[in-house]
C-alpha cells in the first residue's frame, strides 16, 4: 500500500513492540493476565499514574471505551460527549447496546466541549422519567486532533463531581498529548480529578491492546467481571503486557508520538504555502485538517490515501504516525502542488 495519511492505525508497529512480543515469546506463562510480564506492566502504570490506580488490559480501543462507562454507570443513567466524539460517532452504537445508557451528544468546538453545555444536560436528578446523568466522555486528543488545557480538564471533573457523576477520557491518542503538552499523563488525568482512562496504544506502535486505567477503587471493584462478561479478556495477556512494558518503560510512547506531532506540524507548514489550501482546525497533535478543492480530491488520493472527513466542505483529514517520514511529506506536498496548478 501506498504511504497512507488515512490513519495513525493504517501504520505497522514499532520495532521495539514486535521486539518486546518476541522477547515474551519464551516458554510457559500463567495466562489470563496472572504471569510477571503482566505483572510488570501494572507496576508501570501504577509508577506513572499513583499506587491507587487499576489498570485491565482489553483488545482494543472501543471495547476499552465500552467497559470503562460500564463501570461507571447503570442502564438508566446517560453518558455526555461532544458530537464529534468516538463513541458517538464511530462505534456503531456499541456504547448505547452494551452500556444500556442513552448517549447525550454536545455541540463542541473544533472537538472541545466546555462546561457550560455539560452543566445544561446535568438536570433531571430524581425524576423517573429522565435518564440520569453519570459520566462526562472526552476525548484527549479529540477526534479533531485538538487538546484539552490541565486546567479545562479540571473544570469538567470537577462539575461532575459536584453532581454525584465521573469523567471519563477516552484516550486512544493520550500519548499525543503528552508529547504536544509537554507533561506526564498523570498531570492532565489522575492529579486533576480524572476517574477513569482510556489508554490507547495501537494508534502509536502497538500491534494489539489497550488498557482501561481507574483512579477510583470502587470502578475497578468488579471489572474483572464485567471485562469477561464483554469477551475482551485475552489469554495470553502476556503479549498485550509485553508492549506496555516497553511502551512505558524509558517513555517510548512518548517519543514515538514526539514524531508523529512533529511531522504533522511539518505537513501543516508546507500545506499552507500552497494556494486554494486551509488549514481548517489548529494543528496541536498529529493531524491536519483542510479543506481543499474538491476536483483534485479524487486524483490525490489515488497517490496519497485519506479520509474525506467532511463531504459538504470537503474537509480532509491527514493524519502522521509514528513512522511518517519528511520524505512521505515531501512527496505528498509535490503531488498536491501539482495537482493545483493543473485545475
Amino acid at each position: 500500500m501506498i504511504h497512507s495519511f488515512g490513519s495513525d492505525n493504517h501504520s505497522g508497529a514499532a520495532p521495539e513492540i514486535i521486539e518486546a512480543i518476541i522477547k515474551s515469546n519464551i516458554g510457559f506463562a500463567v495466562a489470563y493476565g496472572e504471569d510477571q510480564i503482566t505483572e510488570r506492566a501494572e507496576m508501570l502504570f501504577k509508577r506513572d499514574f499513583g499506587p491507587e490506580c487499576s489498570v485491565f488490559f482489553v483488545f482494543n480501543g472501543t471495547g476499552a471505551n465500552i467497559l470503562a462507562l460500564k463501570a461507571m454507570t447503570s442502564s438508566y443513567n446517560s453518558i455526555i460527549c461532544a458530537e464529534s466524539a468516538h463513541i458517538n460517532a464511530d462505534e456503531c452504537g456499541a456504547p448505547e447496546k452494551l452500556t444500556g445508557c442513552k448517549l447525550i451528544p454536545i455541540p463542541a468546538i473544533d472537538g472541545k466541549v466546555c462546561s457550560q453545555d455539560v452543566k445544561r444536560k446535568l438536570t433531571g436528578f430524581g425524576f423517573q422519567h429522565h435518564s440520569q446523568p453519570k459520566v462526562l466522555s472526552i476525548s484527549q486528543p479529540t477526534e479533531l486532533g485538538t487538546l484539552y488545557s490541565p486546567g479545562e480538564i479540571e473544570t469538567l471533573a470537577n462539575l461532575m463531581h459536584e453532581h454525584g457523576g465521573y469523567i471519563h477520557i477516552d484516550g486512544s491518542r493520550i500519548s499525543n498529548a503528552a508529547a504536544s503538552l509537554k507533561l506526564p499523563v498523570r498531570s492532565f488525568t489522575s492529579d486533576i480529578g480524572v476517574d477513569a482512562l482510556s489508554f490507547g496504544g495501537t494508534k502509536n506502535g502497538l500491534l494489539i491492546g489497550e488498557a482501561v486505567v481507574f483512579f477510583r477503587k470502587e470502578l475497578a471493584e468488579n471489572f474483572l467481571y464485567v471485562r469477561k462478561q464483554a469477551a475482551q479478556l485475552f489469554s495470553k495477556n502476556r503479549f498485550i503486557a509485553a508492549q506496555f512494558n516497553a511502551f512505558l518503560e524509558d517513555g517510548l510512547n512518548v517519543r514515538l508520538a514526539e514524531h508523529s506531532n512533529k511531522m504533522a506540524k511539518y505537513m501543516s507548514e508546507q500545506v499552507r504555502k500552497i494556494e486554494k489550501i486551509v488549514i481548517s482546525r489548529p494543528v496541536e497533535t498529529n493531524a491536519v485538517f483542510a479543506t481543499i478543492p474538491r476536483e483534485i480530491t479524487e486524483k490525490l488520493r489515488e497517490k496519497h490515501y485519506f479520509y474525506i472527513w467532511d463531504e459538504e466542505s470537503n474537509e480532509v483529514r491527514w493524519m502522521c504516525s509514528f513512522n511518517t517520514r519528511e520524505e512521505d511529506i515531501d512527496n505528498f506536498i509535490y503531488d498536491l502542488r501539482n495537482l493545483i496548478k493543473t485545475h
